[in-house]
């Protein structure tokens, strides 16, 4: 079985450090993940992922990162059942970080962004006849 996930996002609130009752360090942040594709005349959209990092992961993003500051991830992706206030059963989908990297200029990493600052990359539109059909099943060689 595989479970793997890797995300390069912006950091949505500083990441805040806490310790267990047993002093093991953790940390919950959630990142904003750009979607490749924006139809036309749309706004871009993006996916909040809630991550949580234990240990020395949590220690070095608490330390580096910053609201704002673009960040990759590696972990898997975990699921929890809870019950909210008013008893409700609820599932909470999160990905356990395991691995973080900087990712982005020094600049970005130093300074929180700026919600009203666009970005300056923009994924060139390409009209659907410019890529090769897909081969089928009968064409592979395995």
């Amino acid at each position: 079985m595989l479970n793997t996930a890797i995300l390069m996002g912006r950091i949505c609130a500083d990441p805040e450090l806490r310790h267990t009752q047993n002093d093991i360090s953790v940390t919950s942040f959630t990142i904003a993940v750009d979607r490749d594709y924006t139809p036309k005349g749309q706004e871009k959209q993006a996916d909040f992922i809630n991550c949580v990092a234990w240990r020395g992961t949590a220690d070095f993003i608490s330390k580096y990162f910053q609201k704002g500051s673009m960040i990759a991830i590696q972990g898997t992706i975990q699921t929890r059942k809870y019950e909210d206030k008013e008893g409700n059963k609820r599932t909470a989908f999160e990905v356990v970080a395991d691995k973080a990297s900087f990712c982005g200029s020094k600049k970005d990493n130093n300074s929180p962004y700026q919600a009203d600052e666009k970005p300056t990359y923009s994924k060139p539109d390409i009209a659907n006849d410019d890529f090769e059909e897909m081969p089928s099943d009968d064409d592979l060689p395995f």
